[in-house]
């Protein structure tokens, strides 16, 4: 098979991922597992691996893998859509992974975020952190917040990507969208670079060093909104990973920056659905007093920034068990998933037996006090691209 063939079958099976690997026939990810792409497809050998990866890749990109033995690349093609590609060597041979991206760009109804999320595109200024592991849906949410400033704003949109993935239009807004190997070495000389280019709004794909940490607080503080992902578990580690970038010495200044800078830090989790398919639960950390407070004198005894979204329901904020705890009282996910996913399993599961005392199980149940919205995507990246 051609790649584009490969492609193009994985997409109609509503694939997110597809590997390729040397004496083994192509395999697809789709809704979390792993699975053949067909079991008519004969394994590929490491001859064929190595033509479909130098197809995808120039003359310039050629040069990079011979010389560090991988990299990273955006790949279109027409009336299919764009793919992300890894291209590495595992044993001597050629491997590929290769993430589907859809053409069009998601939107708040697409991907039936909360309705809190939606105020975030509003902001003016701050720093925004979409978290999760590989595959939970961070760059769909984050593309979702940029469509909106994109559909509603007269402003300067930058965004620089490992590589790009959705390919943004101009509407109301004016969009910049760089490349790291392409336009620019790395993300925090994009960045400071980036400072000198008059944005409005700036999106960095991922934050992987503190020099990229360092250049993002910076824009922050001189009063652009700054989107950017880490990849974490959780709202609570997100802080800890970015504090954990700095001396221990210097504990107490980043603590302080990062409490002032901060607007929300979001968590996705994609959790397998009752029957089929897959939901998120998204947790939302909210820059308040109290989590301005905890973030820049530490957590204590009483005094965490999960007690806080547990408390702060009313504010739009929600921790992952909370909403694990009600889909699975929703019967939307199993109680065995929702244990496997949730941050504190034994608690929660004291709560669905009905000995942990309050807490959530009463918010779900009482008529007077208002729930917050259950928190689903709603549509998955394979949804989304079976659909497109």
């Amino acid at each position: 098979m051609t790649l584009d063939e490969i492609l193009r079958t994985a997409l109609q099976k509503g694939a997110t991922d597809i590997h390729l690997k040397a004496g083994v026939m192509p395999v697809i990810r789709r809704n979390g597992t792993l699975r053949p792409l067909s079991s008519n497809i004969p394994p590929i050998t490491a001859e064929q691996i190595e033509v479909l990866a130098f197809e995808v890749m120039d003359t310039k990109q050629r040069e990079h893998f011979m010389k560090h033995r991988e990299i990273d690349l955006g790949f279109g093609v027409s009336g299919l859509g764009r793919f992300r590609i890894s291209i590495f060597r595992q044993r001597g041979t050629i491997r590929m992974v290769i993430r589907t991206i859809p053409y069009k760009v998601p939107n708040f109804e697409d991907l039936n975020l909360p309705t809190v999320l939606q105020t975030i595109s509003k902001a003016e200024r701050g720093l925004i952190l979409i978290t999760g592991v590989a595959g939970s849906g961070k760059s769909s949410t984050l593309a979702a917040i940029i469509d909106d400033i994109n559909k509603r704003d007269n402003k300067h949109i930058l965004t620089i990507e490992d590589p790009i993935e959705f390919l943004i239009r101009d509407k109301k807004s004016l969009i910049t969208q760089r490349e790291i190997g392409i336009d620019s070495d790395n993300f925090s000389t994009a960045l400071r670079a980036g400072l000198r280019q008059d944005p409005d709004v700036i999106l960095i794909g991922e934050m992987r060093d503190r020099e990229t940490v360092e250049a993002a607080l910076l824009a922050a503080e001189t009063g652009h909104l700054v989107l950017s992902t880490l990849h974490t578990i959780d709202a609570a580690k997100t802080i800890d990973r970015i504090i954990g970038m700095y001396p221990k010495n210097e504990e107490s200044v980043i603590r302080t920056r990062l409490a002032q800078t901060f607007r929300y830090i979001v968590s996705q989790r994609l959790i397998p659905r009752a029957g089929n398919g897959r939901v998120a639960a998204v947790e939302i950390l909210k820059s308040t007093p109290r989590t301005r407070e905890y973030i820049d004198r530490g957590e204590s005894e009483g005094r965490s920034l999960v007690q806080a979204m547990e408390d702060s329901s009313l504010e739009g904020m929600q921790n992952f068990d909370a909403v694990i705890e009600r889909l699975i009282h929703q019967n939307v996910i199993t109680k065995e998933d929702g244990l496997a996913f949730s941050t504190n399993p034994h608690n929660l599961a004291l709560r669905l037996s009905g000995f942990g005392g309050g807490s959530v199980s009463d918010e779900v149940h009482n008529p007077v006090r208002p729930t917050p919205p259950v928190v689903s995507l709603g549509v998955s990246t394979s949804s989304l691209i079976s659909k497109y």
